[in-house]
């Protein structure tokens, strides 16, 4: 017989959530921040690229991806406040000094002609790393204590594979000679040279890695 004096579980027996997640609210919060800054610089890159980029395919795309890296910004932005009880203009900060090296890195290419050095910046270094850190955050979430972040991630997960595939398809279609295929590869590593010096979209320990968190801290900039 089942006592009824006795209180039930607080989840079903099938539900083996865990309460507690990797990040405390601040770290939470920083990790939002610095994600929605860098959708904001890729909403801007994307933006002006668009009056630059002579191929109308392409052209097409990156207005499309522009806008979805706005919104993801705005998403992330509108989670700050909940995270932490500021303003989200002041959490909205880079990770360090290395991710504000490599924004401009990748921002640079202007010329008509560097279609292929603009679009291998985003879609073969950046959004790779962007889905590598979402995917890390999301999983370490707790879904009990943070679902909205969970909701938020999935959310500009799903875009940014959409996004990735597409941009990589168009790169595919634009690199056919050897010269192509040298000046893709050394964008490449040029921009994942910045980027490993970061740590990552989020500074040191992005994925995870011992770092120390008092130290990762102080490297974050105002925009």
């Amino acid at each position: 017989m089942v006592d009824g004096r006795k209180p039930r579980p607080a989840f079903a027996p099938w539900d083996r959530r865990a309460l507690p997640g990797l990040f405390d609210v601040e770290e939470s919060a920083r990790r939002v921040g610095a994600y929605a800054w860098l959708e904001m610089r890729l909403f801007e890159a994307l933006g002006g690229w668009i009056a630059t980029v002579p191929e109308l395919d392409v052209k097409l795309v990156l207005g499309r991806h522009c806008y979805h890296h706005a919104w993801h910004a705005e998403q992330l932005q509108q989670r700050l406040p909940e995270l932490r009880e500021m303003n989200p203009a002041r959490l909205t900060l880079p990770a360090n000094e290395g991710i504000v090296a490599f924004a401009e890195a990748l921002i640079e290419p202007e010329a008509a002609e560097q279609t292929i050095e603009k679009l291998v910046g985003v879609f073969r270094v950046l959004l790779p790393r962007t889905i590598a850190a979402y995917t890390y955050h999301l999983n370490g979430t707790s879904t009990i204590t943070d679902a909205p972040t969970i909701r938020t991630l999935n959310f500009l997960l799903q875009d940014e594979f959409e996004d990735w595939r597409e941009g990589e398809m168009l790169l595919q279609s634009l690199i056919k000679t050897p010269e192509q295929i040298e000046r893709a590869s050394n964008r490449a590593k040029s921009l994942e040279a910045l980027i490993v010096v970061a740590g990552g979209i989020a500074g040191a320990g992005t994925l995870g890695e011992e770092v120390n968190e008092s130290e990762n801290k102080s490297e974050a900039v105002p925009e």
